[in-house]
């Protein structure tokens, strides 16, 4: 079956940066397009980021822009997340999505804080 499993959430202060990895089993990943969503507390999911089958074209919330790059390795069916120059705001559950049937991972917790 379709499994996202997220892993490298953790505690990190402001300014400093963490990678997120997503490894994907249960289809083709090679084929499809993937995003990253976040969720903080008391707030909905928002989308984060998107990159295409081939990894040539991306796309970035505007609150992101510039700090965050999502990549992918075909070889290993992972999808990444470069976080750089965190903020508090940033603090949230970070998931995995296949958005063609709608899968999502666990979620994992990335928490910016002194």
């Amino acid at each position: 079956q379709v499994q996202l499993v997220e892993s490298g959430g953790g505690l990190v202060q402001p300014g400093g940066s963490l990678r997120l990895s997503c490894v994907a089993s249960g289809f083709n990943f090679t084929r499809e397009l993937m995003r990253w969503y976040r969720q903080a507390p008391g707030s909905q999911r928002e989308f984060v980021a998107a990159i295409s089958y081939s990894g040539n074209d991306t796309g970035y919330a505007g609150s992101v822009q510039g700090r965050f790059t999502i990549s992918r390795d075909n070889d290993k069916n992972t999808l990444y997340l470069q976080m750089n120059n965190l903020r508090p705001e940033d603090t949230a559950v970070y998931y995995c999505h296949r958005p063609r049937l709608d899968n999502w991972g666990q979620g994992i917790q990335v928490t910016v804080s002194t």
